[in-house]
């Protein structure tokens, strides 16, 4: 097949973007023997990045893909978390996920999903221009940088935040948090002695948190008010550093500014908070024909209830077993291309359901804690608070969800 010079390839099921969501999806569809491709637009699979926090429902979720067993050996138990107010010389202790709940290094997380993959799963090297629909079967044909173009009889968007595939959908624009983010990662060769829990620090409009990953490497985030000037490399990690060192020296003990300053700059991170309204998420529509999106590329949230990574992975396991409900092995898609379609369709409006109400109370509860971090005048914080105390009493009864097995029994 030939359209406008470049040879197509045809594909029966793409998957686009091989993050956390992007292979939690193709191991599932693995797990019911339906094969996919996964299309990766860096040289290398992903494993650059700092770390997550995986609450038990992203613990059941990794159980149920069969990979959660060998994650936990390079991480520690959380047992505990803890709030801490430099302004009112207060703290209190905070609820934890109920369960489980370790941080886990992004590079071991990226590897142990990907390694459990067939052989030839992920291609690397596959930087999506654009995405243009056959006038002849409706079927979604992605345009690569280099030339290539590859026609998807289905069509999975899990690349993230600047989704392509959500373009082509047509979601709304993200929104953008008055704050931006650093995740960084330190480590101590002779052991970091601290208590395995949770810690999170606000001074002013600033919040420090860190989460020890095992005993050598801890995690930290800074939130910062505002957003560096335009003219900042974000790719300067060590401009990063100095930057985060500059904001919380003098403001914030001096175990933190160590932790900072001697912090391995090869993980520092830098971006802006994003993310899509609950009132979008309650109306949008997911699915056009055979193609919608999952992970951040569908719910991109704050990191304000730390759900980012154990949600993508819940939706990775839903939509497998929703598209294996539908799709019994490969041969299907050889089938009649109309009933191929009605099938996925009605797979991806079942998966859509499925998450939408869990995605708007998560995304809602981490709009209005993101709210309370903002600077806003103390009834309209006041109300935010009460709102809370309304609809999310138990602001851990999110961490108590299982998405389910990724088989349909």
């Amino acid at each position: 097949m030939d359209i406008g010079h470049a040879e197509v390839e045809e594909l029966d099921l793409v998957i686009v973007g091989a993050g956390i969501c992007g292979l939690a999806t193709a191991l599932a569809l693995h797990r019911n023997g339906i094969r996919s491709v996964v299309l990766e637009r860096s040289e290398t699979l992903r494993t650059s990045g700092v770390a997550f926090g995986i609450s038990s429902n992203g613990w059941r979720a990794l159980n149920h893909l069969g990979v959660a067993s060998k994650l936990r050996g390079d991480s520690i138990l959380i047992e505990g978390s803890k709030d801490i107010w430099l302004n009112s010389n207060r703290q209190r202790d905070a609820p934890l996920s109920v369960g489980e709940t370790r941080c886990i290094k992004r590079s071991n997380l990226i590897q142990g999903l990907a390694e459990d993959l067939p052989d030839g799963t992920v291609r690397c090297g596959c930087h999506i221009d654009s995405i243009k629909t056959d006038p002849l079967t409706s079927s979604p044909i992605l345009h690569l940088a280099d030339g290539r173009a590859i026609k998807a009889k289905v069509l999975i968007g899990c690349d993230g935040a600047n989704s392509v595939v959500a373009q082509y959908l047509k979601l709304k624009p993200r929104k953008v948090f008055p704050k931006s983010g650093v995740r960084g990662l330190t480590n101590y060769p002779n052991g970091h002695g601290l208590s395995p829990e949770m810690i999170r620090v606000y001074k002013d409009d600033m919040v420090f948190g860190r989460s020890p990953i095992n005993k050598n490497e801890v995690f930290w985030f800074l939130l910062l008010p505002g957003h560096p000037p335009n003219t900042m490399d974000f790719k300067d990690q060590e401009l990063v550093r100095q930057m985060c060192v500059e904001h919380i020296k003098g403001k914030f003990p001096n175990d933190i500014v160590r932790m900072v300053q001697e912090c391995d700059t090869s993980y520092l991170f830098l971006t802006y908070l994003t993310y899509r309204t609950p009132w979008n998420m309650l109306v949008e529509r997911f699915r056009e024909g055979t193609v919608t999106v999952a992970g951040d590329a569908m719910h991109i949230m704050g990191p304000f209830l730390g759900q980012g990574s154990s949600v993508a992975l819940e939706d990775g396991v839903v939509l497998g077993r929703c598209l294996a409900s539908k799709i019994h092995d490969q041969a299907d898609f050889q089938g009649n291309q109309n009933s191929i379609r009605r099938k996925v369709g009605e797979a991806m409006d079942a998966f859509v359901r499925e998450r939408r109400m869990r995605l708007v109370g998560l995304s809602t509860q981490t709009y209005l804690t993101g709210l309370l971090m903002a600077t806003l005048p103390k009834p309209v914080k006041l109300f935010i608070v009460l709102l809370m105390v309304i609809f999310f009493h138990d602001s851990v009864h999110h961490t108590r969800y299982d998405c389910g097995p990724p088989q349909q029994f």
